[in-house]
């Protein structure tokens, strides 16, 4: 029997997908290279905002048409969206065979066979996932090799008033250090050359263990264990930045200098109304204070427009702060309402036209701030990591610098690798074009 497989979300439901391959793979069953080719096809969905719910329910609406139009003998739907909406998920979507939540993942091998023998209408969600799921050794990796996800801890305790997450994952847990440290030495044994450490807040990493448990604590321990390769902070809080774990960062060979800390928003009345504390000193102290601790550092951001009772003084507010702080990276979300949320009920509304018009103003001198930093680094070296050949580019190779992460952040094209390039290896290159959010570069 093949199992096909749609992962849809984030970072962190990649893993998820992850540790289903491996549990079905144990099951006696076979990943297929497509989907709409399988016995079973299985979607890990998303139900972080309305646009990702609508995504995921589309996935699974393709999927059940190949029941009829194909090989597929059932469809499985698994994560946030069956957690978040059970009840109603399976009153209207009954064409769907069987829906797990995310705290029985570990189980999903077993609900592939009684799919397998013909059994229908399965469903195994609990009312709140408590759970922490050590993924599997040797798991399947579904990033590109040369990198791979370390998820360390589950949940999220921050109460963000527009965010559904602790509704979903429930509260923040921490995985313990030694089983991190033991995930990182299998993935660097397979030849993974950069770990990228994800949670709803690694900052907040250790705020539920017992002892002295921290985030420079793991970053200390997953250092140790020697070698070549760099490890990345992904999704961090600003009120939770340390001066301990700057200091950390600075001292350790193998720590990327690269901050993901979404702002949300930069005017003190906004981040109030969203249940977002500021850091000690107000968030323009904490960037100029991250610089001069930490030089070089990469700083990555995302804002929120539209919150309700953003105003036009709100939004300039925020235009100011992102065009004085410069960041390196940024993202832009709208304004989603989300049931269950306190957000949802608030009134002053922004309307979806002012929102999408405030998301421009907002990216469209990021574009070029990036544009004059990529200019600026025609003719300087970097180490890259290269993570593929180029597709229908013969001896040009894809790599990252450690001031991009995958996937999120641009990329380098290197244009002469020698023959012996590969996945997972490092190369110090010149940069010698700039590609809008991508670069070029030459050995």
């Amino acid at each position: 029997m093949t199992l096909g497989m749609i992962s849809l979300g984030c970072a962190k439901n990649l893993v998820d997908s992850e540790i289903i391959a491996a549990h079905a793979q144990t099951a006696g069953f076979t990943l297929a290279a497509r989907p709409e080719k399988a016995d079973i096809v299985l979607i890990n969905t998303c139900a972080f905002i309305r646009d990702a719910q609508q995504e995921s329910i589309d996935a699974i609406l393709e999927a059940c048409s190949w029941k009829t139009a194909g090989r597929c003998r059932a469809v499985l739907v698994c994560g946030c969206l069956p957690q978040r909406y059970h009840a109603a998920l399976a009153r209207e979507l009954p064409e769907v065979d069987a829906f797990i939540g995310l705290d029985a993942l570990p189980e999903i091998g077993l609900v592939l066979r009684r799919l397998a023998q013909g059994e229908r209408g399965i469903r195994h969600i609990t009312q709140h996932a408590q759970r922490v799921i050590e993924p599997p050794a040797g798991r399947p990796l579904f990033t590109a090799g040369a990198y791979a996800y370390l998820k360390i801890s589950e949940g999220c305790n921050n109460r963000c008033r527009f965010c559904a997450i602790p509704g979903i994952r429930g509260a923040y847990r921490s995985r313990p250090i030694p089983a991190i440290v033991r995930e990182a030495q299998e993935l660097l044994q397979r030849g993974v050359r950069e770990l990228n450490l994800i949670s709803q807040d690694v900052t907040a990493y250790g705020q539920d263990l017992a002892g002295s448990a921290d985030l420079p604590r793991l970053l200390r321990a997953l250092d140790a264990i020697g070698g070549r390769f760099w490890i990345r902070l992904l999704y961090g809080h600003p009120a939770h930045v340390t001066d301990k774990l700057l200091d950390t960062m600075g001292e350790l060979p193998r720590i990327c200098h690269y901050l993901d800390l979404p702002i949300q928003h930069s005017h003190p009345e906004i981040l109030a109304a969203m249940g977002r504390p500021l850091p000690r000193g107000g968030l323009d102290n904490l960037f100029h204070h991250i610089r001069r601790r930490l030089p070089g550092v990469t700083c990555r951001t995302t804002c929120l427009v539209g919150f309700p009772g953003e105003t036009p003084r709100h939004f300039a507010h925020l235009l100011d702060f992102t065009a004085a702080i410069r960041f390196d990276h940024l993202g832009v979300f709208r304004f989603s309402p989300e049931a269950g949320t306190a957000a949802a009920e608030l009134p002053r509304r922004v309307s979806a036209g002012i929102m999408r018009q405030r998301e421009r103003q907002l990216m469209l001198p990021q574009r070029r701030r990036v544009a004059a930093d990529a200019a600026a680094r025609v003719g300087k070296t970097a180490v890259l990591l290269i993570e593929a050949p180029a597709p229908r580019q013969a001896r040009v190779f894809v790599g990252r610098p450690a001031g991009c992460a995958p996937e999120v952040d641009g990329v380098t094209f290197l244009t002469n690798a020698p023959k012996t390039c590969r996945p997972g290896v490092f190369v110090r290159a010149r940069y010698t074009n700039a590609r809008g959010y991508d670069m070029e570069a030459a050995i």
